[in-house]
């Protein structure tokens, strides 16, 4: 995916829904004077916001509007002038001591020298009291979403792959994301298939390559991934994973532009992805919308960001005729 080109507000708007009818009835400016933020996590009274260079927290507490305490830097994350892809996103563990943040690759096939990528194509893992980082995975050209698997507790990400290969290569992908792996980039993709376009290679880390779970369609840009709580939506979106997915830049036809459902059964996907929101293109294939987080709203539906309508989308089951 084309690094975004549009004005960022560099702040972070509080939307609430005080009467509980799924529209939200106040707006305010919760936080400002970021930097290009995109991951965001509550962790008792810490609200971590992960800029595009840091990982900042702030103190919070229950019903306020807006903060104006000065942030505390967590760690510094990879950024810089040439920063391409800039999202990071950030996941606490179950417990809160560990934080979770996806960098994504400093290019598209590691062009610009891998002295470039240090650090990035990986999810770091966090100590949350004391800043010291490591990478938990590697070989991950651009993570984006993460949720925990619910019945395994296995932390999950959706990857944007690599560009410039054909409209049909290479699959975007959802996958467990286990320590210490190496998902193939830029040497490899979908485990050990070799891109011949990196110069030099590098056999040894192809050789441990992994393969990810489950693909998603080339191309997708698939960021936003929440696992179904069992009561956002009825069966059969009760088990299993939402998939954001932003939609092609370079690809004929178009893909992704919709929301998917990707059904699971003993914390494995089983069976083909079901499109749940779609219509973000109108009949000349142009975006009129762009779906990036997906996240259960615990009132029973699914909000669903979207950054070219500028608009949060709520999905529920249909209501059922009396």
């Amino acid at each position: 995916m084309r690094a975004c080109q549009a004005p960022i507000a560099n702040r972070i708007t509080l939307l609430r829904d005080v009467d509980k009818d799924g529209v939200a009835e106040t707006r305010t400016v919760f936080l400002q004077n970021l930097n290009s933020p995109f991951g965001m996590t509550l962790v008792g009274n810490k609200l971590y916001v992960a800029d595009t260079d840091r990982l900042i927290s702030f103190p919070y507490e229950a019903g306020q509007t807006s903060i104006s305490a000065q942030p505390t830097k967590v760690v510094d994350l990879p950024g810089g002038t040439l920063n391409h892809h800039w999202t990071k996103n950030v996941i606490a563990s179950k417990d809160g001591s560990k934080l979770y943040v996806t960098v994504g690759s400093n290019s598209n096939v590691a062009e610009n020298g891998m002295d470039k990528e240090e650090g990035r194509a990986a999810i770091w893992e966090v100590d949350a009291a004391t800043g010291n980082h490591r990478i938990f995975a590697s070989g991950l050209r651009n993570p984006n979403g993460m949720d925990w698997e619910p019945k395994t507790g296995k932390l999950w990400t959706a990857v944007n792959e690599r560009d410039e290969i054909g409209s049909d290569l290479v699959p975007d992908y959802v996958t467990s994301v286990q320590d210490g792996a190496f998902y193939g980039w830029p040497y490899s993709y979908y485990g050990q298939h070799v891109d011949e376009r990196v110069k030099p290679q590098n056999p040894a880390l192809v050789a441990k390559a992994i393969a990810p779970d489950y693909a998603v369609g080339p191309h997708t840009a698939s960021l936003g991934l929440v696992f179904a709580d069992g009561k956002t939506l009825a069966a059969p979106f009760n088990e299993g994973l939402f998939i954001g997915q932003h939609g092609s830049w370079n690809r004929k036809p178009h893909s992704g532009y919709k929301v998917v459902f990707v059904p699971f059964n003993g914390g494995k996907p089983n069976g083909a992805p079901v499109d749940v929101l779609t219509g973000f293109l109108n009949k000349d294939e142009k975006a009129m919308g762009r779906p990036v987080g997906v996240v259960n709203d615990q009132r029973g539906g699914l909000l669903v960001a979207d950054d070219v309508g500028n608009k949060i989308w709520r999905v529920t089951s249909a209501k059922t005729a009396q």
